[in-house]
């Protein structure tokens, strides 16, 4: 019988903001927050570099997910374009 690794990888949606790099997109991530003392509803945004090899242009919507360390600062690779810039 084989074994079966079940760990769960983290997975966000983000809108690609650079490709300037080589096989790398820079992927901004948004999500609401409630503020803890006021509770209004917060904007709050995060910036991840991700492996491209789908070639993804600036203004898509991707889906990208968490792999182990491919660089420095890339530890997340673009699994899915969910919607192409027109």
């Amino acid at each position: 019988m084989s074994e079966v690794r079940s760990t769960r990888r983290k997975v966000r949606q983000g809108l690609v903001t650079s490709n300037k790099m080589e096989k790398t997109v820079v992927v901004k991530v948004e999500r609401r927050v409630q503020h803890p003392l006021y509770g209004k509803t917060v904007l709050k945004s995060q910036k991840f570099k991700a492996h491209d090899l789908l070639g993804c242009d600036i203004g898509d919507t991707v889906e990208i997910m968490e792999t182990r360390p491919i660089s420095k600062d890339k530890c997340w690779r673009v699994t899915r374009i969910i919607e192409k810039v027109k």
